[in-house]
């Protein structure tokens, strides 16, 4: 992995990609998008990370598309382009909702369009206290239904305060967004980095396959019937009992001693 427009770097177990343009609030670039997606279609495959997390440099998380660098030239385009360029976003959501690897959002300062709905799709969410969002996509004339965010987001924070954040494109604080659902957690600013580093090393050293399972079970079960899933869930959970982490985590329950599951830092 050695992507130019942002920060990528594994260790122990973790991927930490770091949006670094924090002079345009990492404000998403065609490359960035580009990148970002094949980062993400490429997890399936690193066998090396065992838990992701995306954070954004500076002050912001992500002010969303480059008005310079994206918004002036969308005006441009043709209608083919234009659907060939909103089908390329939608495929980042796509990649990071079908990686196997749990993903968590370290969010600090504004999070706002896309950059929200990257976000949204990541698997869990800690916020700084100074965190906002924004789905500000009807603010500039467009759908609030963008980048899967009319899918994911009532299933976060219900459908009623999802239509609220979707149709008038208003900014919450992190206050209304842990009470929301939206905020998994939110700590002080200045221990969002430890926070996350700590959330992201508790992932990694979890069970691999348990929580690609777990992680694919709820993307599955969002439209499925019960009957399907209890019965997704019935063969998914007898193949991890076969597992060698499983044997681990009865032993070390005996032994009193911490975990030590199969691959883990």
């Amino acid at each position: 992995m050695n992507p130019k427009s942002f920060r990528y770097e594994e260790k122990a177990g973790a991927a930490r990609i770091t949006l670094s343009r924090p002079q345009k609030k990492n404000a998403l670039t065609f490359e960035v998008y580009r990148e970002l997606t094949e980062t993400f279609e490429a997890m399936p495959r690193r066998e090396s990370v065992r838990a992701i997390s995306i954070t954004g440099e500076g002050s912001g998380f992500c002010s969303g598309g480059d008005v310079e660098d994206i918004i002036g030239p969308l005006l441009e385009m043709s209608a083919p382009e234009l659907l060939g360029f909103t089908r390329m976003t939608c495929a980042l959501i796509l990649a990071i909702r079908r990686a196997p690897q749990p993903i968590l959002a370290v969010v600090n300062g504004v999070a706002a369009g896309a950059g929200a709905v990257i976000a949204l799709a990541a698997d869990m969410r800690l916020l700084g206290k100074s965190a906002r969002f924004a789905f500000l996509f009807t603010k500039v004339g467009l759908a609030g239904a963008d980048m899967g965010a009319a899918f994911l987001l009532p299933r976060v924070v219900g459908l009623g305060r999802a239509s609220e954040l979707l149709m008038l494109g208003d900014v919450i604080d992190s206050e209304t967004a842990e009470r929301w659902g939206l905020a998994n957690r939110v700590v002080a600013d200045a221990d969002l980095a430890k926070e996350g580093d700590a959330w992201l090393g508790r992932l990694a050293a979890g069970p691999r396959m348990g929580l690609g399972i777990t992680k694919d079970a709820l993307n599955r079960e969002m439209a499925t019937s019960l009957e399907s899933a209890l019965e997704a869930e019935a063969q998914a959970q007898a193949l991890c009992m076969g597992h060698p982490d499983f044997k681990e985590g009865y032993a070390a329950f005996k032994e009193k001693r911490p975990l030590r599951f199969e691959g883990a830092p």
